[in-house]
């Protein structure tokens, strides 16, 4: 009678500890996929210190730097340049581009770092506020040492050039 009792406490861990086996796959494999499309925000000043990964997909932000808007005529290919107004990331871009974008404006584009310099985007969103800015380029500044004033007047600054253009009918320049 003492050996099957035994046997069934033994079958009994057999079990509990197959579950817990089980249990810890199936979050293994959760936590894996939840990991490969986590988007990370990083600003020009972390990309520039070599912060960000290359070739995955993340999540950059800051202003359209004033005169770095190139269209291509004969496709949908975008050139321009992010600024935290400390360091700049150049952004390749083909597609339409949202209403709102233009230069002055803040943006946050979605793609992956190549290993030239650059950010291959997938997607492009622009703000219609010309004093906004990311609150996470904003966050990076301000652990950098910088005021939010500084960054602030020169995004109202670069705002009121961009409308000024805009009214005179300047147009974008070619590749």
């Amino acid at each position: 009678m003492t050996l099957s009792l035994t046997q069934k406490r033994k079958q009994k861990l057999y079990v509990i500890l197959g579950l817990l086996v089980l249990a810890s796959i199936a979050v293994g494999l959760t936590l894996y996929a939840l990991r490969a499309n986590i988007n990370l925000f990083f600003s020009p000043i972390q990309i520039a210190a070599g912060e960000a990964p290359f070739e995955r997909q993340i999540r950059a932000g800051g202003m359209v730097k004033e005169g770095t808007v190139v269209r291509n005529p004969d496709s949908l290919d975008v050139e321009f340049y992010v600024t935290d107004y400390v360091d700049d990331l150049r952004v390749h871009y083909s597609g339409i581009l949202p209403d709102l974008f233009r230069e002055g404006q803040g943006v946050v584009v979605v793609g992956q770092l190549q290993h030239d310099g650059y950010l291959k985007a997938d997607q492009v969103l622009a703000r219609h506020d010309e004093n906004y800015m990311p609150p996470e380029v904003a966050q990076a500044l301000v652990d950098a040492g910088y005021k939010p004033e500084d960054f602030q007047q020169k995004a109202e600054a670069a705002a009121k050039r961009a409308e000024a253009s805009a009214s005179n009918g300047a147009s974008s320049s070619a590749y």
